[in-house]
């Protein structure tokens, strides 16, 4: 069996950093799925591909598999920069503020 460890990003939706500091494993797709011809459902006899399993650090994720037996291939996750003002919302309603308030 084939899986992958990464560490989800953050969905576009939200600018918070809620489930992403979990580590997945999720396995690899071992047969491709098929168009059912009568309602046009698209399945897989795979049942593997719908385990994702959840670990608090990657060492974890990782001797999960090694003693499992799993091949497994870790993803580093590209971190981002946090974009935090100083000041942030709290600055719109500042007592000391240099210039007008435009809006």
């Amino acid at each position: 069996m084939r899986a992958r460890i990464y560490q989800p990003s953050k969905t576009a939706m939200s600018s918070g950093q809620g489930k992403t500091r979990v580590w997945l494993l999720e396995f690899a797709p071992a047969s491709a799925r098929a168009v059912d011809p009568l309602m046009g459902w698209t399945s897989s006899n795979d049942t593997q591909s719908q385990v994702r399993l959840r670990f608090d650090s990657r060492e974890a994720a990782e001797a999960y598999a090694k003693e499992n037996g799993i091949d497994a291939q870790v993803f580093e996750p590209n971190k981002r920069r946090p974009n935090v003002r100083p000041r942030g919302y709290a600055e719109n309603f500042a007592v000391d503020r240099k210039g007008a308030w435009t809006h």
